[in-house]
């Protein structure tokens, strides 16, 4: 295909974590000449969708798949330009392979523009890295078990020297950090609505992160971080030969 025929492209958008201007330049410049809409619900930034001067906009939440994908055919057939804006980044959680495995039956492909991801902006707001030097070398990012996983291996990944990230878990902290193999006095995080306006960061170890979280109120849209990293100038990094 062309690289300028969009006549049966859907174009997939990462809408980033929050943030509206965390957005990539090309991600706003589709926002900008979408005719469709199509957004992840209460998932993606309000703000960020009012700016969007597309005539037609829908919110998926609750859709089927099917409806989702017959909705995005019909207005590609009629020649119009079509955006599916998902938060973070789509290729985390986004579940997009299925929806471009139905459009491909349809005779449309699926072009992606990535877009920052909440694991980032959970990093920022903790105001550190995930990867000091002399503290870990590797990012987990999982998700544990609940009504749409049967099983999770959070035992078995905990047992390495890393960076934990949790996605999907805001209602099960508890059960995430009595499935961790490392010790209770490990660093961990909860953070809300990264980016957003409404962000909050709760700190603690993995013996009473989520007792923290769930005093706060924390139920939903918060991602759990484990490990020393955590602690970011305190976490006991080594510098870095980039500065040696």
């Amino acid at each position: 295909m062309p690289e300028n025929d969009e006549t049966k492209v859907v174009w997939f958008v990462g809408a980033g974590p929050g943030d509206p201007e965390l957005i990539t330049v090309k991600g706003r410049k589709l926002l900008d000449r979408a005719e469709v809409l199509l957004y992840a619900g209460s998932l993606v930034s309000p703000a960020l969708v009012a700016s969007s001067p597309a005539p037609e906009k829908v919110d998926s939440w609750g859709m089927h798949l099917d409806d989702i994908v017959t909705l995005m055919a019909d207005r590609l057939k009629k020649g119009k330009t079509v955006v599916r804006l998902h938060s973070g980044d789509p290729a985390l959680f986004g579940s997009i392979v299925e929806q471009i495995a139905e459009l491909k039956k349809h005779g449309i492909s699926v072009r992606i523009v990535p877009g920052v991801s909440s694991v980032f902006a959970a990093a920022a707001a903790l105001v550190t890295e995930f990867t000091p030097r002399g503290v870990s070398e590797t990012l987990i990012i999982t998700r544990p078990a609940g009504k749409t996983l049967e099983m999770d291996h959070i035992t078995g990944l905990s047992q390495y020297p890393s960076t934990m990230a949790f996605f999907l878990g805001s209602e099960h902290f508890a059960d995430i950090t009595r499935k961790l193999a490392c010790h209770g006095d490990t660093p961990a995080a909860v953070i809300f609505h990264a980016s957003w306006p409404d962000q909050q960061v709760i700190t603690g170890t993995v013996a009473d992160i989520a007792e923290k979280a769930q005093h706060a109120g924390i139920t939903r849209s918060a991602l759990l971080i484990v490990g020393r990293a955590v602690r970011g100038i305190e976490s006991g990094y080594q510098r870095s030969h980039l500065y040696s």
